[in-house]
């Protein structure tokens, strides 16, 4: 169950009809905020910024060599076709220079006929070798574009990986900026699970005595029969939760949600290779 949407403000899988790449979601626009408690070093926002330079850099990689692929194929094909073109015309020179004089010895032998199926045969090979000459040009030309669609699908996986990267490290900031966050996360999740009796909410235990504090604002949110118990979870590991009741579980953690995205993604690049 993906529960970021207040998390992450837009984060969108746009499928591409001709190139298939998916694109990295673009990361939320932080506001700025004085420097606080927990928030992220120098050293940590270079290493932010460095992941997101290398997933652009990754990307403009692949498009720059396939096109260059395309452009070298583009430029044989044209080649072979010149070189088909000055052949076929440097045979008509000569033969339009010998056919008098061969056409004369020709009728004056009697084998006027022996040329005329000469020529013939001679035009028939030319014109062939020509077709295959063109036929080598469109296939380097259609190997190019597979080649370049081939490229990008093999950038898919790291750029999902890399994407993910970057929006698990803007979302653990913001929630270090703005803690209340994970309280809200916690009512939409109560929310939705309007039950009677216990309700367990386990937590990461550095997170317990935080949300101990809002526990009369969280009470708001369940029904009126129901007991609250709030538990330090050692299996929480970030700000997130996990919902536990008689009716089952419902896993809030922060990183559960992104593996699902990523997930999601991954199976979305999958469809589209094999499309």
């Amino acid at each position: 169950m993906i529960l970021l949407s207040n998390v992450i403000k837009s984060f969108q899988y746009v499928a591409m009809e001709d190139s298939k790449l998916v694109e990295a979601p673009a990361p939320p626009v932080l506001k700025q905020e004085p420097l606080q408690d927990g928030e992220l070093t120098e050293e940590q926002r270079l290493e932010l910024d460095n992941l997101m330079q290398m997933k652009d850099q990754i990307l403009q990689d692949a498009e720059s060599f396939a096109e260059e692929q395309v452009r070298a194929a583009m430029d044989e094909a044209a080649a072979v076709r010149q070189q088909a073109q000055a052949e076929i015309e440097a045979w008509w020179d000569e033969r339009r220079q010998l056919d008098q004089e061969t056409i004369e010895q020709a009728m004056d032998r009697g084998f006027e006929q022996g040329y005329q199926e000469g020529l013939a045969r001679a035009e028939t090979e030319l014109r062939q070798q020509y077709d295959s000459m063109l036929q080598e040009a469109s296939q380097i030309l259609e190997q190019s574009y597979i080649l370049k669609q081939q490229i990008i699908q093999e950038s898919e996986p790291f750029l999902i990986e890399l994407s993910c990267s970057i929006a698990e490290k803007i979302v653990d900031r913001q929630l270090t900026l703005e803690s209340e966050w994970v309280i809200e996360l916690i009512k939409k999740v109560l929310s939705r699970r309007r039950e009677k009796g216990i309700i367990a909410l386990c937590v990461s235990p550095s997170q317990f005595s935080y949300i101990q504090d809002a526990r009369e604002e969280l009470l708001l949110h369940l029904d009126s029969q129901a007991e609250l118990q709030i538990i330090p979870d050692a299996s929480v590991q970030d700000r997130g939760c996990v919902i536990r009741s008689s009716f089952g579980s419902i896993d809030a953690r922060i990183d559960t949600q992104l593996n699902e995205i990523k997930n999601a993604l991954r199976q979305v690049a999958l469809r589209s290779e094999g499309s």
